[in-house]
């Protein structure tokens, strides 16, 4: 086999992997005690460079959206990748590493026949993963996917950070899995809606008259946008984001020199307004909130992206709310043309946009307790009941003890993953570090953690400046960071927050990070 000489031992990090090329290819070296492994440089979800992140717990952490594989022999630890990382041989001669640019290929194993039947409702985030996964684990039983849409499950958080900006176009949202996948790994993917599971018996009926009888289940069908209860609200221009078809609708009335109104401070509603801003669109917001997100990023945090919309031309509007919405009836098509606002002022508007946040759906259950929320109250191994599993949006499941309802892209795939071990026997439970980040203007925030509240913040650099890390410290304890331009620190972080951290352990972390920067 042809060997290439790539770098020398005194090369390598403990902290981190080094990225050397052979040709055309990019690959990262790590090291596993005293021995070497190369894996593939970039990672299997979205080309990050692995080198620009961290290994810690034996780990090697993806900088970006903080994917996590194993440095023994590259499987995966933590989504958003769904793939385990391609190694390639290596060979250490008188301390130079060569390395072979064929990769090596994945062990057969036989596994035995299953006469069980698993099935996934939903195909999003938490579904497709849960598939993956299940297959990944050995699961050689017929699996079913219950998809409502057509097309395999893509990346909805795309949809308000670049598809609304014009980065890519809806249809260029690449799936999370090819058609190829589903049919190579027997997944059967059936598209239809679960109009009743019937919890009791272990059946599941579609809308259009079939039935499904299970022996394990796991529900994933995330939320369904809260739409205003009002006046107006069905005229086809007052809109939500959740699918390429939304975003698609809003594209085509989003026209520069349009006004658009939008419902909601939150992350998916500001990251809307920072996208259509680049269309030349005139923005408003309707904010609940003098500062966006203090509540989650902490006061100066909040004022910082508050300040950057408004140098972009984004208005915010607090202490009102809409009443209604007017619309020219006479008009083929009912356009937009007014929100009315509940102090009497007549708003023109071409386009509005509702974020307040999603609703569970999971109306369809029988047999089961919801909570007040909507949602299923889940344990730590994400099982809601007999032979019956809840991962994402819908479930509500413990954090440090509190029972929470966290509405994360990555959190949901950390919950399937659990789930699919659970369904096989396992004795998994949720002991991750939850993680998102948000995307305005150009500068991209990274959230790790979940704090409620909070007794002091560290700041490291200006939150003003968009190039800083806070740590978010309850007692002493570290229980969120935040940071912008700090991708290494975070990816550490990102392993270490599993176990407690302390405020002074987590500054020594980060200043030994960046001394070796």
């Amino acid at each position: 086999m042809p060997m290439h000489r790539v770098a020398s031992l005194a090369d390598l990090r403990r902290d981190r992997g080094i990225q050397v090329e052979v040709g055309e290819k990019k690959i990262v070296l790590v090291q596993h005690g005293d021995e070497v492994r190369a894996y593939q440089g970039e990672c299997p979800h979205a080309g990050a460079p692995l080198a620009d992140g961290a290994i810690c717990n034996g780990h090697l952490i993806c900088p970006w959206h903080k994917a996590e594989f194993a440095i023994s022999d590259g499987h995966l630890c933590e989504p958003p990748a769904l793939d385990a990382l391609t190694r390639y041989p290596l060979l250490v001669i008188e301390d130079q590493i060569h390395i072979d640019d064929q990769a090596m290929k994945p062990p057969h194993s036989n596994v035995p026949d299953d006469d069980r039947c698993f099935v996934v409702i939903g195909a999003g985030a938490a579904g497709t993963a849960a598939a993956c996964a299940l297959r990944e684990k050995d699961f050689n039983g017929r699996l079913l996917l219950i998809d409502r849409e057509s097309r395999p499950g893509y990346d909805r958080t795309a949809l308000s950070k670049f598809v609304l900006a014009a980065d890519m176009r809806p249809d260029e949202i690449p799936p999370l899995r090819e058609e190829t996948f589903y049919e190579e790994n027997r997944i059967e993917r059936i598209q239809g809606e679960v109009m009743k599971l019937d919890v009791v018996n272990k059946r599941l009926t579609l809308s259009d008259g079939r039935r499904i009888t299970y022996d394990a289940a796991l529900i994933s069908t995330g939320g369904e946008p809260r739409v205003l209860p009002l006046v107006g609200a069905d005229l086809p221009q007052v809109l939500t984001l959740r699918s390429r078809d939304d975003a698609a609708k809003i594209l085509a009335a989003a026209q520069p020199g349009k006004h658009a109104l939008i419902v909601g401070d939150s992350f998916i509603g500001l990251e809307a307004a920072s996208a259509l801003r680049k269309h030349g669109v005139d923005v408003t917001v309707i904010a609940h909130h003098e500062t966006p997100f203090a509540a989650q990023l902490g006061d100066r945090i909040g004022k910082a992206l508050r300040a950057l919309h408004e140098r972009n031309g984004v208005l915010f509007r607090t202490h009102v709310d809409v009443s209604r919405f007017e619309g020219d009836e006479q008009a083929e098509n009912r356009c937009l043309q007014t929100a009315v606002l509940n102090n009497g002022e007549r708003m023109p508007v071409d386009l509005a946009l509702i974020g307040i946040g999603v609703t569970p759906s999971t109306q369809f259950i029988d047999g089961l307790q919801l909570e007040k929320d909507g949602s299923l109250a889940v344990d730590s191994g994400m099982k809601v009941g007999p032979d019956l599993w809840a991962a994402g949006d819908i479930a509500t499941f413990p954090v440090n003890g509190q029972p929470l309802r966290i509405e994360h892209w990555r959190l949901a795939q950390q919950h399937a993953r659990i789930a699919a071990s659970n369904m096989l026997g396992g004795e998994t439970h949720y002991a991750d570090v939850p993680f998102f980040w948000t995307f305005h203007f150009g500068k991209r925030l990274d959230y790790l953690g979940h704090a409620k509240d909070w007794d002091d913040i560290v700041y490291l650099g200006e939150p003003e400046n968009f190039e800083f890390l806070a740590l978010m410290c309850k007692q002493g304890t570290v229980h969120a960071v935040v940071s912008c331009k700090r991708e290494r620190e975070m990816a550490l972080l990102a392993e270490r927050m599993k176990q407690p951290l302390f405020k002074d352990e987590a500054l020594m972390l980060i200043k030994q990070i960046s001394d070796g920067a």
